[in-house]
C-alpha cells in the first residue's frame, strides 16, 4: 500500500539522511562496534547537517520544526541502515523535549547550542540496580544544602554513558514514598563526584556506549533543577508518548528491512533443486511477515498522524510500543531461520538486526508494563 504519511520535503529530507549515513557513519560503523563506542566527530557531523535538535527553536540553534515525522525519517533510515549505535533518537526525541519544554530561558541559552551543533551530547538517567521500569524504587537522593543540591546514588544501563556531557538525573529530593518527590537535576560533564563505570558489555548495539554512573555528593547547582521541584513524575509520563513512538517506529522499520533482505535471500539461496522461495512453506512464512507488517506500519502510521497534531494518548503510545517491538522480535527470529546456518553468521545484516533489536522490547517501558498501561485503561 502507498504511504500517504510524508511530502516531498520529508522524502527529501530522507535523501539527506541516507546521504549522512552513507558518507559519516558506515564506513566507520565495523569500528564502533569494536570499539564500543560512537566517534565524536560523528555527532558534529551530525549536528552540522542539520540532524540534532530538529525540534529546537531556531534562535538556539535548532531546526524550529516540530513535525514528528522528521524524526521518524530518521529513525527509520538509521534502522534500516543497522546503525542503532549513533543514539539521534535518543538525543532529539527523548531528551531534546525535555530540555525545550522545561528549562529556563537560562537553561535553554546555556544548554541548546551545544546539544544542536552535537557539541554537547546527552543523557538520561532513570534506571537503577535497584529500579527499572519502577520509578517509586529510585533510591538516587538530592538534599537541599542552601545554594545546590548535594547528589548521590547509582544508575545502571544508561544510553550515551560514556559520551555524555549533560545527563538528566531522576533524584528523589524529599524523603517521601512512591513516586512523589522525584526531580530532574542536570549533572554536566567534570563535576566533582560524578564518575562514569564500566561501558557495559551488550548482545547488541554495540557501538552504542551503555554505562553505570555513579555519584558521591555531587554538587549540583540550584540553577540545575529541571522543571519543577518534586514533579520529575508528571514530567516523564508527559513526554514518554514521544520516547515510546520513536521506538515503535524503530521496530516496525526493523521488521519491514528484515522482511526485504530475506525474501532477496529466499530467492537467490537454492535447496532440493530450486530456490528456497518456491517452497510453500517458505512463501507462507513471507505471506504472513508481509501481512503483519502491513497492518501494523498502518497502525503505526496513524499513530504518527496523531502524534505530529500532539493528540496521540499514552495508551495508543503503548500499543503502538509493545506490538511494533514484538513484532520485531518474531520477524527477526524468524527470518534469521530462513537464512538458515548463513544467519548465525555476524557478516549478516539478519544477524546483527536479531541481536540489535532484542533490547527494542525491554527499554522504554518493558512489553509487560505497556499491557499494563492498556489494560488499566480498558479495566480500571
Amino acid at each position: 500500500m502507498k504511504r500517504q504519511l510524508y511530502s516531498a520535503d520529508h522524502e527529501a529530507f530522507r535523501e539527506t539522511v541516507r546521504t549522512f549515513l552513507t558518507k559519516e557513519v558506515l564506513p566507520h560503523y565495523e569500528q564502533w562496534e569494536k570499539a564500543g563506542i560512537v566517534s565524536r566527530d560523528a555527532w558534529r557531523a551530525a549536528g552540522k547537517q542539520g540532524l540534532l535538535g530538529l525540534a529546537v527553536p531556531e534562535e538556539y540553534g535548532g531546526g524550529g520544526n516540530d513535525d514528528f515525522r522528521y524524526s521518524a525519517v530518521l529513525a527509520e533510515e538509521f534502522t534500516r541502515a543497522g546503525a542503532a549505535g549513533l543514539a539521534i533518537g535518543l538525543h532529539n526525541d527523548i531528551i531534546g523535549p525535555y530540555l525545550t519544554t522545561l528549562g529556563t530561558e537560562d537553561q535553554k541559552r546555556r544548554w541548546l547550542p551545544g546539544f544542536c551543533s552535537g557539541e554537547t551530547i546527552t543523557a538520561i538517567a532513570m534506571t537503577e540496580p535497584g529500579a527499572g521500569s519502577d520509578l517509586q524504587g529510585i533510591r538516587t537522593t538530592a538534599e537541599d544544602q542552601g545554594d545546590h543540591w548535594l547528589l548521590n546514588g547509582s544508575k545502571t544501563f544508561i544510553s550515551n554513558g560514556i559520551l555524555a556531557d549533560l545527563v538528566i538525573v531522576v533524584a528523589r529530593t524529599t524523603p517521601e514514598g512512591g513516586a512523589k518527590g522525584l526531580s530532574l537535576l542536570v549533572v554536566e560533564r567534570g563535576m566533582e563526584g560524578f564518575e562514569r563505570g564500566r561501558n557495559l558489555d551488550k548482545i547488541g548495539q554495540k557501538a552504542q556506549d551503555t554505562a553505570e554512573l555513579f555519584f558521591t555528593d555531587v554538587r549540583v547547582p540550584k540553577e540545575n533543577l529541571l522543571g519543577e521541584l518534586n514533579g520529575a513524575f508528571l514530567h516523564l509520563m508527559t513526554h514518554l508518548a514521544q520516547e515510546r513512538m520513536a521506538i515503535a517506529v524503530a521496530g516496525i522499520s526493523a521488521a519491514e528491512h528484515l522482511l526485504e533482505i530475506t525474501m532477496k535471500y529466499v530467492q537467490e539461496r537454492e535447496a532440493f533443486g530450486r530456490p528456497l522461495g518456491r517452497l510453500q512453506h517458505i512463501r507462507f512464512e513471507i505471506a504472513e511477515m508481509a501481512t503483519e507488517c502491513a497492518v501494523t506500519r498502518a497502525f503505526l502510521d496513524r499513530c504518527i498522524v496523531d502524534h505530529t497534531h500532539g493528540e496521540l494518548d499514552a495508551v495508543h503510545a503503548s500499543m503502538a510500543k509493545w506490538w511494533a517491538t514484538e513484532l520485531q522480535k518474531r520477524v527477526a527470529d524468524r527470518c534469521l531461520q530462513l537464512h538458515g546456518g548463513y544467519g548465525y553468521m555476524t557478516e549478516y545484516p539478519v544477524a546483527r538486526a536479531f541481536t540489535d533489536g532484542r533490547i527494542q522490547t525491554i527499554y522504554g517501558g518493558t512489553t509487560e508494563i505497556m499491557k499494563e498501561i492498556i489494560g488499566r485503561s480498558l479495566l480500571p
